[in-house]
């Protein structure tokens, strides 16, 4: 049978030798010959794997109504609406409480896509939904297709008897989460505890229903952000079409490193249309490591090749060493013809969770070993960065994990009431050394357990491991936030009082789910799927069957006693588990992001504005309270705001110094909070609009590889030197006292040892041998840690709380300049200026350095990355110190 090409060929030298000479005619005729052998080769050869993008052109509407509205996919209801300007922005002043409507009726997504007859002919052709938000039925060309339950999951469906060469439709309807939810707590026959789910405020009365939907639990309300429940098509939307095998997944498992070689067995699930033949090859960094011969079935199978990778660069967290990373790829031939392949990339690294006895106090190790070393964990709690999930660009969360390394972080937990993140996400804490605590998403509620939606919690959490387990980064899988000391079975006296609730045979049903989910479901999941990652089943916990306290000498802990129980800032100090996971202080954000969410009639703390974006009850009390206790509290708005997060910065830094130098009794320290999803009062470093808060600048110095620790009490200063290095350093201690003018009245130098990943006191002296000639509250101690020229920590000890220093005018003098593409501000003080502040009125603004102190006559350079003169900057450009707010 004579081919297309062939006729196409012919056609095309007839015309050819029409019109040219012999020689010209010869040239064609050997072009056109290869093109015709190049056509029939591929219409021979295998069809290679296509994925189609479905991101444009969609509509969507209220079910019921005729109106169709554009519609962004991945998106969600609420910003299509915004952007069609049905509702006005949600997080501007309280346009929130007017949106409640939303999340109670269904709605609809719908698009049109072509199809090619060569599409049709394909052996594959399926629909994949990376994310459905959350109820939905899928139809294609009026026919369903596919009905979806779980955010937290992706739905692929072969859609190929239901599509057609040409024109097909593609309608999601989405059904109302709240709706669903009251349909599935009225068949469960009585309410479960979920103590953030802000159900009165949604107008849903006590219908806390957000835990019977597999859905990002913030999205209902948290004590720091709204209540907007969405749907949508949260993540991308793509046809795939194959007539070939396809590798549908590469797990890379590594075997210990050994003298100087690593062996890594890639695991390959593969999916054939019909039996055949196929060469299956790995290549590590694009290099052939392997190669086999495979006999695949019709249908979908397992395959294992292994390969060696000679001289590994291991990867380490952030501080510690590198991050490179090993491209590892699968290919798949057949005939000589490639015709999939799969790459991942992953960092070479052993990491344990170390938990065992020590001696300490009948305590047990709670810390994190990587490549052999004990790793102090330095870092926060992670949540979603906006609560409408697809306005999340790959920019910002670049933005928050460059910012977690920046701040010398080396782990973040990700939360258990938000969602597990994009891949971007975890490629990135790769990239800058981040380890993730990872926890399941479950928090700070109980959770039904009939065996559909354990079957759904099965799904999920299978699919999610398999999807995370190549990160090097991915250092544990945490069951849940908070459920097991919230409901603390076996303890009538402890808990939340949720136990109370309920009678003897309704605790009975509520802890065997919680047993079957925590203890037995998702450890299965990780052990089968984990790649080695260890489980913990709850977070904070002492150990299973053991609740955590703070007096707990093993396991994980929870401080809350400074925030939420009244207790002062000091008792950080006092307080000190095996690995805080979890403690925070709030503060406001700067004066210039509370103008972009509210009017000047907002411009107080109690107005209704700035209540609503405090979503914790007691918050605005406890900061007042607490700043009452440690500076004075300024009348001006913006000053309040000031102090605030001096305050928070002053809190977490005592707390964080407070755990470092309990090394190796205490191995981690992650404050609550590293980022904001809307504009709010809360316990984050960074809020909404990308600003470093006072507490982010004052993390980065806390957890710099090696800090001073200074402390004193009514006997005697103490000088502790902590450090991550996994070697001794000698260096040079200098103590200076030195009123507020610069008047040195002692100083001391001392050589000091600086211990090895360790902390150890380095000098210690009474204070009777200190001449205090002046009062207390009118010098400052500086001790710095030196090697040679090189400044390795400086630390400011005051005598006297904030409220009570004698603070001078410092004579601040500030010069703007332009140098190297960037904005230099050049600051020099005669006298102390404490807490500096640089504030700039324009958005995306980071400043090098930011909220310190200036010693007399000290100059410092400070600098910022913008395309603006320095005469324009100048215009939205101020300082503010402590001395400006007291009275």
């Amino acid at each position: 049978m004579v081919g297309p090409e062939f006729i196409r060929f012919a056609i095309y030298t007839q015309i050819f030798t029409q019109n040219m000479n012999t020689r010209s005619f010869i040239q064609h005729l050997l072009a056109m010959a290869f093109l015709f052998f190049l056509a029939a080769a591929q219409s021979s050869g295998q069809k290679s794997f296509i994925s189609k993008s479905l991101d444009s052109g969609w509509q969507m509407r209220q079910a019921g109504t005729d109106k169709w509205l554009p519609a962004a996919v991945p998106g969600t209801v609420h910003t299509d609406l915004m952007a069609a300007g049905i509702i006005p922005d949600p997080y501007f002043r309280l346009n929130e409480h007017q949106l409640q409507w939303i999340d109670k009726v269904d709605w609809e997504y719908c698009c049109n896509f072509e199809l090619s007859p060569e599409n049709i002919a394909q052996s594959l052709i399926r629909l994949r939904f990376e994310g459905l938000d959350t109820y939905a039925e899928v139809l294609i060309n009026n026919h369903s297709v596919l009905l979806a339950n779980n955010m937290f999951r992706s739905w692929t469906v072969d859609i190929r008897n239901w599509v057609k060469a040409g024109s097909n439709q593609l309608l999601v309807r989405f059904k109302s989460p709240l709706i669903k939810g009251l349909e599935k707590q009225e068949k469960f026959g009585f309410a479960l505890p979920a103590s953030n789910d802000q159900s009165e405020n949604g107008g849903f009365g006590p219908n806390k229903v957000s835990i019977f939907t597999r859905k990002a639990g913030y999205h209902f309300g948290w004590d720091w952000g709204p209540r907007l429940v969405t749907s949508g098509i949260w993540r991308p939307v793509y046809l795939e079409f194959s007539d070939n095998a396809l590798i549908e997944r590469l797990l890379v498992q590594q075997a210990p490193v050994v003298k100087n070689k690593v062996a890594i067995t890639c695991l390959l699930n593969l999916n054939a249309p019909v039996n055949g033949q196929y060469t299956c090859e790995l290549l590590i960094n694009g290099v052939k490591a392997g190669s086999e011969e495979l006999d695949l079935k019709a249908g979908g199978q397992s395959h294992k090749i292994s390969g060696i990778i000679e001289n590994p660069e291991l990867w380490w967290p952030n501080g510690l060493g590198g991050q490179p990373l090993y491209t590892i790829t699968a290919r798949l031939w057949q005939n000589g013809k490639q015709v999939s392949e799969k790459s991942v990339k992953t960092g070479i690294r052993s990491l344990k969770l170390v938990q065992k006895p020590d001696g300490k106090g009948n305590g047990e190790s709670f810390f994190f070993e990587v490549n052999g070393r004990p790793v102090f964990a330095k870092g926060a709690n992670y949540i979603p960065n906006d609560v409408f999930l697809p306005s999340v660009t790959k920019d910002k969360l670049r933005f928050i994990v460059e910012s977690a390394a920046a701040a010398n972080m080396n782990m973040v937990r990700v939360w258990g009431g938000g969602t597990y993140e994009d891949d971007f996400f975890y490629d990135l804490c790769d990239e800058y050394g981040i380890m993730v605590w990872q926890d399941f998403m479950y928090a700070c509620s109980m959770y039904p357990g009939d065996s559909a939606f354990l079957s759904n919690a099965r799904a999920e959490a299978e699919e999610n491991i398999q999807r995370l387990s190549n990160h090097a980064c991915l250092a544990l899988w945490c069951g849940n936030n908070e459920i097991e000391v919230a409901w603390s079975q076996g303890h009538e006296d402890r808990g939340w009082g949720w136990k109370q609730q309920y009678n003897e045979q309704q605790r009975a049903v509520i802890w065997k789910a919680y047993d079957t989910l925590f203890h037995r479901i998702l450890p299965s999941a990780v052990k089968t799927h984990g790649n080695g990652t260890p489980y913990w089943h709850s977070s904070p916990s002492a150990g299973l069957g053991k609740l955590a306290d703070y007096n707990s000498n093993s396991g994980d802990m929870h401080y809350w006693g400074v925030w939420h129980g009244g207790d002062p800032v000091s008792d950080f100090r006092k307080v000190k588990g095996r690995f805080v996971s979890e403690y925070g202080f709030q503060s406001f954000p700067e004066f210039t992001s509370v103008m972009r969410y509210s009017l000047p009639g907002d411009y107080d703390i109690g107005s209704d504005v700035m209540k609503s974006h405090q979503r914790s009850g007691l918050g605005n009390d406890r900061i007042l309270s607490y700043m009452s206790q440690m500076y004075q509290v300024p009348d001006d708005f913006s000053k309040l705001l000031y102090v605030g997060q001096l305050l928070q910065a002053e809190a977490i830094k005592t707390a964080i110094h407070a755990h470092r130098a309990a090394m190796p009794w205490c191995m981690g320290s992650l404050y609550w909070q590293l980022n904001d999803c809307w504009p709010v009062a809360s316990w984050s470093g960074i809020d909404y609009y990308g600003k470093w808060k006072a507490l982010h600048y004052a993390a980065r110095d806390a957890f710099k590889s090696t800090i001073l620790d200074v402390t004193y009490d009514e006997q005697q200063i103490k000088v502790t030197a902590v450090s991550d290095l996994d070697y001794k350093t000698d260096a040079i201690l200098r103590l200076n006292l030195i009123d507020f003018s610069g008047l040195s009245v002692w100083n001391r130098s001392v050589k000091v040892s600086i211990p090895a990943n360790n902390a150890a006191p380095v000098f210690v002296i009474s204070m009777k041998d200190i001449p205090l000639i002046y009062n207390r509250n009118e010098v400052v101690l500086m001790a710095s840690l030196a090697n040679g020229h090189h400044e390795i920590d400086r630390q400011l000890c005051y005598f006297d709380l904030p409220s009570r220093l004698k603070l001078p005018d410092p004579e601040l003098k500030t010069r703007v300049s332009n140098r190297d593409g960037k904005i230099v501000i050049e600051l020099s003080v005669k006298k102390l200026c404490k807490n500096l502040m640089l504030v700039s009125t324009y958005p995306d603004i980071r400043f090098s350095d930011n909220f310190f102190d200036l010693l007399p006559g000290e100059t410092r350079i400070v600098s910022c990355e913008t395309g603006m003169n320095w005469n324009e900057f100048e215009k939205g450009f101020s300082t503010i110190h402590l001395m400006q707010t007291m009275h």
